[in-house]
């Protein structure tokens, strides 16, 4: 399904983006978020950030500072949702994000680790690049570990339109695992 069909008008990022992962992330928002929460965006203005806005929701992102070693955003920023899409993964210390966090309600995406695959590694941006590679159960810990209930969650395949023995394994391997969790009083 294109991702217009799946997002209204949204015609400028059809062909250009992941429609299967930005259509289930943004179903799985709605599913547990209304429009008039402010909503803190971990990472720089991104595609589906832009998404996210287009679709009602109030959206400011971080400004690209290294979240490893600057916390600030999350201990000064007025929000009451924080999302973190393909984020965490490129974190060192994510057990620290997550305990700075001010908010009660949390929702993270991640690409799960993939036995037949090895973590990504850009060879033209030293920066874009996972550290972790989460299996979903290490994800629930880390959130149990740093005050998180998770309330729901959800993964999906990412099939590609290739030949070969890894394309065929993501036809039926998990590689996108969302949460949406709640901060334990």
């Amino acid at each position: 399904m294109p991702l217009q069909s799946g997002l209204g008008n949204r015609h400028m990022y059809e062909n250009t983006y992941p429609d299967k992962r930005f259509r289930l992330t943004l179903a799985f928002l709605k599913k547990h978020a209304s429009a008039d929460g402010k909503i803190l965006d971990l990472g720089v203005e991104n595609p589906f950030s832009k998404i996210m806005k287009s679709e009602g929701f109030n959206v400011m992102n971080t400004t690209g500072e290294d979240l490893d070693n600057d916390q600030s955003a999350l201990q000064n920023s007025d929000y009451d949702i924080v999302t973190a899409f393909e984020i965490f993964e490129h974190l060192l210390n994510p057990y620290t994000v997550l305990e700075q966090i001010k908010s009660e309600k949390l929702f993270i995406s991640i690409p799960m680790r993939l036995w037949f695959s090895p973590a990504y590694r850009s060879k033209t941006d030293p920066w874009d690049r996972h550290y972790h590679e989460f299996e979903d159960w290490q994800l629930d810990w880390l959130l149990e570990k740093t005050g998180w209930k998770i309330i729901d969650r959800q993964r999906w395949t990412n099939p590609v339109k290739k030949f070969g023995i890894r394309p065929l394994l993501r036809r039926f391997t998990n590689r996108y695992y969302i949460v949406y969790a709640e901060r334990v009083q």
